[in-house]
Parts: structure tokens; C-alpha cells; sequence
């Protein structure tokens, strides 16, 4: 037992981000499972435009066959993984609401 933990090494992490990454908005969110990983797509709805009177836009709306949705990411993880991502963004939550005040 003491052999082993004499092998492991702890090393900090350097976050880095490439030159160029691009970040995008989503508002919805799908999630999928497969055998072995769990799939989240992050998606933004492209939301018609809509500049008529009310009666204009609502038929507008009635002709619409859907809403498009383009997926703008997409994480492949393992389910053991998950649990650690949901306390992240809890707490990236958490802090966020503390420093807005919405306790």
C-alpha cells in the first residue's frame, strides 16, 4: 500500500485556452446516454423575426413547421464524471447568485 501511494504525483492544473476559441449562447440542452458515456448538446433556438402587428406575427408563427435549434456544442463524458460536473456548476451557481444577491 505505502509503494503506491509513494507513485502517485499530484500536479496542478494550467487552464489554458487556445488562441481563437469561440463561445457560444445556448438556451436548450439535450442529453442522451450511451453504453458507455453520457452525450450533452448544447443548443441555441433560432427564434423567427418577428416586427408585424400582432395579428402579422401570429400568422407567421401558424406557417412555422418548426423552431431551428443548432447545436453550438457538445461533451461526450463518462457517467462517473457527471456527479463532479453537477457540483461545479452548482457552485458556479451558488456564487452567482451571491454576487447578484439572489440568495
Amino acid at each position: 500500500m505505502e509503494e503506491e501511494d509513494q507513485k502517485k504525483l499530484a500536479l496542478p492544473i494550467e487552464w489554458h485556452f487556445p488562441e481563437g476559441i469561440q463561445s457560444h449562447y445556448a438556451n436548450n440542452v439535450l442529453t442522451q446516454i450511451g453504453q458507455y458515456e453520457i452525450d450533452i448538446s448544447f443548443f441555441e433556438t433560432q427564434l423567427p423575426i418577428l416586427v408585424g402587428a400582432p395579428e402579422e406575427n401570429r400568422k407567421k408563427l401558424d406557417t412555422l413547421e418548426a423552431i431551428r435549434a443548432e447545436c453550438v456544442s457538445k461533451l461526450v463524458i463518462s457517467p462517473d464524471f457527471l456527479p463532479v460536473l453537477i457540483n461545479a456548476l452548482e457552485g458556479c451557481l451558488e456564487n452567482y447568485r451571491q454576487a447578484k444577491g439572489k440568495v
